[in-house]
């Protein structure tokens, strides 16, 4: 009688957590089949009201895009959310939901790196969604090019890596060809992985970018030491040269693997845990203040000592902040002249916003030149 007991109290314990009747399961997916009704219902309403907003832009010559507002509308979706799905998948939802939006009020190219899944080509994903054009060149001044031509709209471009520092290519163009702004930023979380299709120990040749080499440098050296390091022209072209040759890895994207039948081999191989790219989105338009926003500027100083301390002097004084710098040869460097040197420089704040705008006058008197690079807000990093 006791053991029957036992097991029949036992029996009701573990009841509640058994998987429903088949009745009960059947209710649950009417009800889901009910909320995607409403979903679908919903999400088209938000796109009408979207098209008609498009048609309010037109009217007033309004761009199409705005970084500010989208951003404002994932800050806003995160403060509503309570759970149980994950914050990420609901920012990649409300992504592809803007994107197919902007869709229906006009049609969008952005010009990246490319080709397809490079890290480039990922953060235009990651600011633009899938409901654009995306469109792949072979080099960074190609990217400027294509929005200086209005060829597209817009253009993304790396600016700096918190491993490597600054990108030389895109400061450069920025020296070279003035007109264009920085509109937006996408700060991408960075996550290398070996791909290819034998055993990752037996790889005779690691193909990948320059930059991608830099950040696995470490961890190459201690597991692939015998490996000769191939630099190419993107991480996709190395998956692409990987999937030709079975002793040869890339270091890519998990995107790359996936695109050209690859298998993941080591996964986050990069040697710093906090690898982040921060991209520049270039347009021909300025951003309107937000209250969060960034400010990048180019300036060329005299060439004498303190001129440096004197110029940035303003920033304290106006209790602004001042993020980045980077120093960088100017084009006019001769073998008979000392170089000079341009310095980018990212402040806190809108180019418009008071304490700013005083900061800026204040430099502009002691800089031989001085560009607003771009006002835009400021983004959170964000998975590739």
């Amino acid at each position: 009688m006791a053991r029957k007991s036992a097991k029949s109290g036992s029996a009701s314990r573990t009841g509640q957590k058994r998987l429903a009747p088949a009745e009960s399961l059947a209710a649950l997916r009417a009800e889901i089949d009910d909320l995607d009704q409403q979903l679908v219902r919903l999400l088209n309403r938000r796109a009408e009201i979207a098209t008609r907003i498009g048609q309010l832009k037109d009217h007033g010559n309004l761009p199409v895009w705005s970084p500010a507002r989208e951003e404002e509308v994932l800050a806003r979706v995160m403060e509503y959310h309570r759970g149980p799905l994950p914050a990420e998948t609901l920012r990649l939802i409300f992504r592809e939901l803007m994107s197919g939006s902007r869709a229906l009020q006009r049609a969008l190219r952005v010009a990246c790196l490319g080709p397809r899944y490079s890290y480039s080509y990922l953060a235009s994903v990651a600011k633009f969604g899938q409901s654009v054009e995306h469109v792949p060149v072979a080099s960074i001044p190609a990217v400027f090019e294509e929005v200086n031509r209005r060829h597209v709209q817009f253009g993304v471009v790396p600016l700096e890596n918190s491993t490597d520092g600054r990108i030389a290519d895109t400061l450069e163009m920025f020296a070279r060809l003035t007109g264009l702004k920085i509109r937006a930023e996408v700060r991408l979380r960075v996550r290398h992985c070996l791909i290819g299709k034998g055993e990752w120990s037996s790889m005779r040749r690691v193909y990948s970018k320059a930059q991608a080499l830099s950040q696995c440098r470490h961890w190459l050296a201690k597991n692939l030491p015998q490996a000769q390091l191939i630099e190419v022209v993107s991480t996709a072209h190395a998956a692409e040269l990987a999937q030709r040759d079975p002793s040869a890895a890339a270091i890519a994207s998990r995107q790359a693997a996936d695109a050209h039948g690859l298998q993941v081999l080591v996964e986050n191989i990069e040697d710093s845990t906090l690898n982040v790219t921060r991209f520049a989105v270039i347009a021909e338009q300025d951003e309107r203040p937000t209250g969060r926003d960034k400010t990048t500027l180019m300036v060329r100083l005299p060439h004498h000592s303190g001129s440096l301390a004197k110029a940035i002097e303003p920033f304290a004084k106006n209790d602004v902040n001042m993020t980045w710098i980077e120093s960088f040869p100017t084009s006019e460097a001769t073998p008979s002249r000392d170089p000079t040197y341009l310095f980018f420089i990212d402040i806190d704040g809108h180019a418009q916003d008071p304490p700013v705008a005083r900061s800026l006058e204040l430099l502009r008197r002691r800089a031989d030149r001085l560009e607003i690079l771009g006002s835009y807000p400021r983004s959170d990093c964000v998975e590739g």
